[in-house]
């Protein structure tokens, strides 16, 4: 009869998603500090008193709320950037489906729920908002359902091409150019 702690593969190797998360998390929050600085510096000469974060009540892994804090600035998208430590704390991936406010429906769906949201992930580099009002879902589950790390990787490199104004991944640009919703 075994009386010890018997270990699973998992509790004796790191996720290599989570350890990718992290490791790239860390290095872009080390070499955008002054960046970043810089912007809450600008952000506080703007707002009055009471602090540069904007805080939003979101639904992290496993339906948690999770308190999203990032500096209310779009350009170069540092508002995104801002949420880095919550990448290094493990609160967010890199890569995965938007974080959701509680009160959306869709924040509690099953597959949302195994993974960490995430900063950047299939929908948001699709156009988010701008896409049909179903495809945003399919999208985040088709990742969730089917996840790999090579998968992270191109999203990833494909991120700083996104916030210059390029790249889309919507059947709309797969349409032919004289193709027309006009009746």
């Amino acid at each position: 009869m075994e009386t010890g702690h018997r270990m699973h593969d998992a509790d004796r190797f790191p996720d290599p998603k989570r350890v990718l998360d992290a490791t790239v998390a860390a290095v872009l929050l080390a070499v955008l500090s002054p960046l970043l600085a810089a912007a809450a510096l600008a952000v506080a000469a703007r707002r009055p008193a009471g602090g540069v974060w904007v805080r939003e009540i979101r639904t992290g892994r496993h339906g948690r709320p999770l308190t999203l804090r990032s500096l209310p600035v779009r350009r170069l998208h540092l508002d995104a950037l801002s949420r880095l430590p919550h990448v290094v704390r493990g609160e967010l991936a890199l890569v995965g489906p938007a974080p959701l406010p509680p009160e959306d429906p869709a924040a509690h769906l099953p597959w949302r729920q195994s993974v960490r949201p995430g900063l950047t992930g299939p929908a948001q580099q699709a156009g988010g908002s701008e896409l049909p009002w179903d495809e945003p879902l399919l999208l985040d589950q088709d990742y969730v359902e089917h996840h790999r790390l090579t998968a992270d990787v191109a999203l990833l490199l494909r991120a700083p091409r996104r916030v210059r104004g390029q790249g889309r991944l919507s059947d709309a640009d797969h349409r032919t150019p004289a193709y027309s919703t006009a009746g």
